[in-house]
Formats: structure tokens, sequence, C-alpha cells
């Protein structure tokens, strides 16, 4: 590490930190999980599907032309959403109608849009 690398420098252990945190820290299993939660939403194509259903319940062609994508691609998109439990659909006719699948998703993705334009406003300040 080069010198203004910031690193700790102290030789004490501070084990009543480390074995509180130890305690609370999620397993290897659930950290797995998250971390392909976040790969999931690492795509700027499924984040569009993501906002565009945090704003309204939607059908494929609506998503395609929305998008500009074909129906077979934001079909793809939303398979891969669905299975990783982000997204659920239901049908109505012939119709399949696709929506996030709980507050807990739409909560991840409008906490994370205020983070990022809370960076691009601190951003123009500087």
């Amino acid at each position: 590490m080069g010198k203004n690398s910031p690193a700790c420098d102290c030789d004490v252990i501070h084990v009543d930190v480390v074995e509180a945190v130890r305690e609370k820290m999620p397993d290897e299993r659930e950290l797995g999980a998250l971390s392909d939660f976040f790969k999931v939403l690492g795509d700027s194509t499924r984040a569009k599907i993501i906002s565009a259903l945090d704003e309204s319940e939607m059908c494929v062609c609506d998503l395609a032309v929305l998008l500009g994508m074909t129906k077979s691609a934001i079909s793809h998109q939303l398979g891969l959403l669905r299975r990783s439990n982000l997204v659920k659909n239901r049908r109505e006719g012939r119709v399949v109608y696709y929506s996030l699948s709980d507050d807990h998703i739409r909560q991840i993705y409008e906490m994370g849009i205020e983070h990022i334009r809370e960076l691009g406003g601190d951003e123009e300040e500087q």
C-alpha cells in the first residue's frame, strides 16, 4: 500500500467490536444470495424494467414500446427477474401483466435512485 492509502496502523485489536459485528453478520449463504440479488439489478435493461414497473403494472408489449426493444428481449429479461423474485405476473385473458414482486423491491429501487440523484446534486456543487 502507498503511504496515502487508508489503513489501520494500530496494534490493538478491538475484540469486543469484532465479536459484536461477527454475531450480527449474515452467514455465507445469505451474503451469496444478496450478491446474486444485486447482480440481477446490476444490468441497465433490467433496471429500466424495474423503473417502469415501479410506476405501473405493464405487459410485455407496453414495455417493449417504452424501452424500444423487442418483445423477445423484454420477455427474456422478465423471465430472469421473475426467477429472481423481483417481479411477478398475472394473467388477464390473453395478456400477462408484470409488476414488482413486493414493496421491498420498490423501496430498494427508489432508495437507489434517491441516492444516485443526491450524488448528482453534490457533483454539481463542487
